[in-house]
C-alpha cells in the first residue's frame, strides 16, 4: 500500500502563488507515476498535471500550463506542484495520486493511491 499525504493549501490572492507537496510512504517511490488532479465545487475531478517515474517526462492540463511547475524527489519520496499566477477558477481541493508504472498518467483511472486533498482557495 501507498500512503500519500498533501500539504501547503490555502487562501491566496490572485496573481500569488503557492506551492503544494505530497510525501509517500509504504512502497518504492520510484516504482509510482505521479499526478495531481483537481475538483471544484459542482464538477468533476480534473487533470492538473503528472510526471514519469524518473521525473523526465511531465505533462500539463492546457488550462495551466505555463503557469504550474511538477517536480519529483524520488531520494525524498516526494512530489510538489508550484502554482503560480494563480487565477479564481483554479480554486478547487487538489489530490496527489500515485500509478504503478506510468503507462497513462492523464487518466484518472489508472491511478492506484489518492491522498486526502487540500484546498486551495484564489480570491479575485
Amino acid at each position: 500500500q501507498v500512503q500519500l499525504v498533501e500539504s501547503g493549501g490555502g487562501l491566496v490572492q490572485a496573481g500569488g502563488s503557492l506551492r503544494l507537496s505530497c510525501g509517500a510512504s509504504g512502497r518504492t517511490f520510484s516504482n509510482y507515476g505521479m499526478g495531481w488532479f483537481r475538483q471544484a465545487p459542482g464538477k468533476e475531478r480534473e487533470f492538473v498535471a503528472a510526471i514519469s517515474l524518473s521525473g523526465a517526462n511531465t505533462y500539463y492540463a492546457d488550462s495551466v500550463k505555463g503557469r504550474f511547475t511538477i517536480s519529483r524527489d524520488n531520494a525524498k519520496n516526494m512530489v510538489s506542484l508550484q502554482m503560480n499566477n494563480l487565477r479564481p477558477e483554479d480554486t478547487a481541493v487538489y489530490y496527489c495520486a500515485a500509478q504503478f508504472g506510468d503507462s497513462y498518467l492523464y487518466t484518472r483511472a489508472w491511478y492506484d493511491y489518492w491522498g486526502q486533498g487540500t484546498q486551495v482557495t484564489v480570491s479575485s
